[in-house]
């Protein structure tokens, strides 16, 4: 199976483009938002539901797949599509972040990490060719290059580090990719918020010819505007005719900043993290349905939305439910937040096919967002 990614419309004021990127389980087009499935599970919600949000490609993790139930019975299970139910395209990252967030129970080396897991207390050594030999018994469509992803606020001399040992452990991670054929290995561009680290990872991985490029190491700690600029430099840089899959984010604004500069995928743990907090997620504001005028609001939670829970529902039930504790209550949150910022990205991609995407998202965009100039 050959990867590929093509293009069908460009902003002609921004770096925004529509594609489609093609994959052995299907296409997925782009813009996109993914939704996270860290344990081969997107929290409270069955495939079925996940379909019905308009979800094409979803997320799980090697890291935590790895302690359990362990790459082996997945495998036997036929995979990880086969294990979670899920026909569509599965991305798996690296767990290069996971363990690099256990900062007081992991040690770091040229030849990898090694780190007590937080379940059993055992020492694992994980390698780049561990990581990857673990994701290709796992059998997503996408797999992540492990990466070493510094502190946001980390010195030069420590970000400068981890990006030159992040380039040499992706050199290990081709060599022991054994699935070249029907799974694409996306490189992850480093270098913090210093620029010109990032354009320096991007030249190397570019010299690779990577089936995608991914950046990483942003919301890791550094203020909205150093994200913002750090995309905005990073993302036009990269290759025209590969995705460009920002890591880790999924608020509304950072999304069409980061199309805007010529992103196609994302993924954040939001929607789900939200609706297990009784929060929902409504045409671009965060709604608390604790909160004492839901109580006798018998609308829907958005009479726009065409999800299970806007369409069944109303707010006084779902304020019924969040004040009980009812599981049901955060499971029909969920699934309207990941469909509410699924059809955020859709309707961006109809925007961009339209040339109207100023029109419709500019207010989310900052000043310093770069136009093209007319003409």
């Amino acid at each position: 199976m050959t990867f590929t990614f093509s293009c069908q419309a460009c902003c002609s004021q921004t770096q925004a483009r529509a594609g489609v990127f093609t994959t052995p389980h299907g296409p997925v087009e782009t813009p996109r938002f993914m939704p996270v499935g860290t344990l081969a599970t997107v929290k409270g919600i069955t495939p079925d539901q996940l379909a019905s949000t308009g979800a094409q490609m979803v997320l799980s993790n090697t890291y935590h797949l790895h302690l359990q139930p362990g790459e082996d019975l997945i495998h036997q299970a036929g995979g990880l599509h086969a294990f979670m139910g899920w026909p569509g395209p599965i991305l798996t990252d690296s767990g290069g972040f996971q363990v690099f967030s256990l900062s007081a129970l992991r040690t770091i080396r040229e030849e990898g990490v090694i780190f007590r897991s937080p379940k059993d207390g055992r020492l694992i050594d994980m390698t780049p060719e561990r990581s990857i030999q673990i994701q290709n018994t796992l059998g997503a469509d996408v797999i992540m290059a492990f990466d070493e992803c510094p502190p946001g606020q980390a010195p030069r001399e420590v970000v400068e580090a981890a990006t030159a040992r992040t380039y040499r452990w992706l050199e290990r991670c081709l060599q022991a990719h054994s699935r070249p054929q029907d799974q694409a290995l996306f490189g992850i561009v480093q270098g913090g918020v210093y620029l010109d680290l990032r354009a320096k990872a991007v030249a190397d991985l570019i010299s690779l010819d990577l089936p995608g490029y991914a950046i990483g190491g942003v919301s890791v700690g550094e203020a909205p505007e150093l994200i913002h600029q750090v995309v905005q430099t990073t993302a036009p840089l990269l290759p025209v005719q590969k995705p460009r899959y920002l890591m880790g984010v999924g608020t509304y604004q950072e999304m069409v900043i980061a199309i805007a500069s010529g992103i196609d995928l994302f993924d954040c743990v939001i929607p789900t993290r939200l609706g297990r907090h009784g929060t929902a997620l409504v045409q671009g504001e965060r709604w608390n349905l604790k909160n004492a005028p839901f109580r006798e609001d018998f609308r829907p939670l958005d009479e726009t939305c065409p999800c299970y829970t806007c369409q069944t529902f109303s707010r006084a039930y779902l304020h019924h439910l969040v004040r009980c504790r009812e599981m049901l209550g955060y499971i029909l949150l969920s699934l309207h937040n990941i469909t509410e910022l699924v059809r955020f990205t859709t309707r961006i991609r109809e925007a961009i096919r339209q040339d109207r995407l100023l029109e419709q998202f500019g207010h989310w965009l900052t000043s310093e967002v770069p136009i093209k100039e007319s003409g």
